[in-house]
């Protein structure tokens, strides 16, 4: 008998919703993804108190979250795979691997975790990255029907490495809805996507994937920009968002946190948010 995933997915999800603050960002070996992150303990510290639905880490740091006693703490999302096509050089072998090839979710069931994540890279001329990362999904998808884990995929549809220096996503909507796709095809329980150039495209994404979507942040970004965007695509029937450097690289993490939970889970609009942040 197959366990249902749902029971861990409630985890992460309320009311169908949810907040996810991306912490994975070791695993990615490029020197500024670790601004913010220097005192690991601190910031999730500092997140626990701050209150988001779930926290994505990888196995090396999951336990600052699990080890904690409080039992209202948010859900553990991990990741299980790595790669380099994040790097700012673009390297001569592109890949990407399983963090544990042989049981490739047995860390994620150790840390109890809700949720797993893995990457589906799409970038220029690199087919053999491509078939890595279906590889890799494959494996994983199999153990995660055998025991119940939900499966977040990442599709990362990325532009050449040359138009901005390290391969930045593309947002365009019809590359990113065929990708978002295939991961649905493959029995994605959850998809972490990019959102389009134009938000008010984003229910396409929506629409094809079948399962709830969540929002990947990205780089960086103007805080005022980052909650009009996320407003917009919340209004787009997105069900949540995946922030990393725009929430634990600025001064005020917990103030940001509750602005984004207003806009995910009460409906707020950028500017209510902006006030909320304002007011944190």
């Amino acid at each position: 008998m197959r366990l249902s995933p749902k029971a861990r997915m409630n985890r992460m999800f309320t009311n169908g919703r949810c907040l996810d603050v991306a912490l994975d960002h070791g695993v990615c070996n490029e020197p500024g993804f670790l601004i913010g992150l220097e005192n690991m303990g601190g910031v999730v510290d500092a997140l626990i108190g701050a209150r988001p639905d779930a926290i994505q880490m990888a196995y090396g740091q999951a336990d600052l979250l699990q080890a904690r006693p409080e039992r209202d703490k948010p859900a553990l999302v991990m990741r299980i795979d790595m790669g380099n096509p994040y790097n700012a050089q673009r390297h001569r072998v592109m890949w990407s691997m399983l963090q544990n090839a042989e049981e490739p979710i047995i860390g994620a069931l150790e840390m109890d975790a809700a949720c797993v994540v893995v990457n589906l890279f799409m970038l220029p001329d690199e087919p053999e990255l491509f078939r890595q990362c279906v590889g890799n999904i494959s494996r994983v998808r199999a153990a995660c029907h055998h025991y119940g884990m939900p499966l977040m995929i990442e599709p990362l549809v990325m532009l050449p490495n040359d138009i901005r220096g390290g391969y930045q996503v593309d947002g365009d909507a019809e590359r990113i809805v065929t990708l978002v796709r295939l991961a649905s095809e493959m029995g994605a329980d959850i998809i972490k996507a990019d959102p389009t150039d134009d938000p008010e495209a984003f229910h396409r994404v929506v629409e094809t994937a079948r399962v709830p979507v969540l929002v990947r942040g990205g780089g960086k970004e103007d805080l005022r920009a980052v909650l009009d965007k996320s407003a917009r695509l919340m209004g787009q029937g997105a069900h949540g968002m995946v922030y990393g450097r725009n929430i634990y690289q600025h001064d005020n993490p917990k103030a940001i946190v509750a602005a984004l939970m207003a806009i995910i889970h009460h409906g707020a609009s950028g500017e209510e948010a902006w006030e909320i942040y304002k007011n944190g």
